[in-house]
């Protein structure tokens, strides 16, 4: 056989095999980073609602492609919601199971969490589904297909294998009643990063302690020292900021008693970039009335 052609062979081989492995593995950590960032308000809905966190998950994770299908980067829906008769809010067409179908859209991905809550919890062909354990995720992806929820003959097949691929079930037991009764602070986002405001009296090992959330990774998240002192009212973020502001959030005009720490919590951005977008020194300091770049 020519050496040309066998290297050709050879090389379609490595390709069959490296390519798909590849793109699984990229798909997996999109997956897991999704989940890291979503789980808190999944669980917060699961305490309110009684919906299975990992349910909420693995239809997020299904529905939205981990945030990344067309629907939910044009209208932050999540669920794969559809308009219906008694929908007020903005719509967006798009092509499901018939072309330019009527879906819900929202201004953030939390408000598409909420209404898959008030979506499920307020049709009454969801009703049977709340008498069931709330670790019954198996009964709950059944029951969901069986109700109507997606026309697809596998969606409970595949919502099952999306909350035991990613062990998303441990959202559902990690809760325990004692710790439902401390769950104190709401969740909230910004940056389109869930974080929690400090209440008097919260420190960094309580708010680890209720979060689940080690004391190092708050600090890291936050950039905090390891000795800091909480403020009632401050931001706390549950995972690591970004390099730039929402979109929309281009300037930020220093107010009294602002710091850059102060800007950068206030926008969910990494202190760094603030200094770096704003080519300041780190020993720089805030002067009233001064604009700031915020991306």
């Amino acid at each position: 056989m020519n050496c040309n052609i066998k290297k050709y062979l050879w090389l379609s081989f490595l390709l069959s095999v490296a390519v798909p492995s590849l793109y699984a593995q990229v798909r997996k950590d999109a997956y897991q980073r999704y989940v890291e960032k979503y789980a808190p308000i999944a669980r917060q809905q699961m305490e309110e609602y009684k919906i299975p966190a990992s349910i909420t998950l693995a239809q997020a994770l299904l529905e939205s492609g981990a945030g990344k299908s067309k629907l939910a980067q044009i209208s932050n829906n999540h669920f794969g919601i559809k308009c219906g008769s008694n929908w007020s809010g903005k719509r967006v067409k798009y092509d499901d199971d018939r072309r330019n179908e009527c879906f819900r859209s929202y201004k953030k991905v939390l408000e598409s969490y909420q209404d898959h809550a008030n979506f499920l919890s307020s049709k009454d062909r969801y009703a049977a589904l709340f008498k069931l354990d709330v670790t019954d995720y198996k009964g709950w992806a059944h029951g969901l297909k069986r109700a109507g929820y997606a026309t697809s003959s596998t969606y409970a097949k595949r919502l099952i294998a999306i909350i035991e691929k990613y062990k998303l079930y441990k959202y559902d037991k990690d809760v325990s009643p004692a710790q439902e009764m401390v769950q104190t602070h709401a969740f909230l986002l910004c940056n389109n990063l869930v974080f929690i405001r400090a209440k008097a009296g919260d420190t960094l090992d309580t708010l680890a302690e209720e979060l689940g959330i080690s004391v190092s990774k708050i600090c890291r998240y936050n950039e905090f020292s390891s000795n800091y002192q909480l403020s009632a009212g401050e931001v706390v973020f549950l995972h690591k900021k970004k390099r730039k502001a929402a979109k929309g959030c281009k300037e930020h005009v220093i107010r009294v008693n602002e710091s850059m720490h102060s800007i950068a919590q206030l926008y969910g951005i990494r202190l760094s970039s603030l200094y770096f977008m704003n080519n300041k020194e780190m020993d720089y300091t805030p002067e009233v009335g001064e604009v700031l770049l915020l991306r």
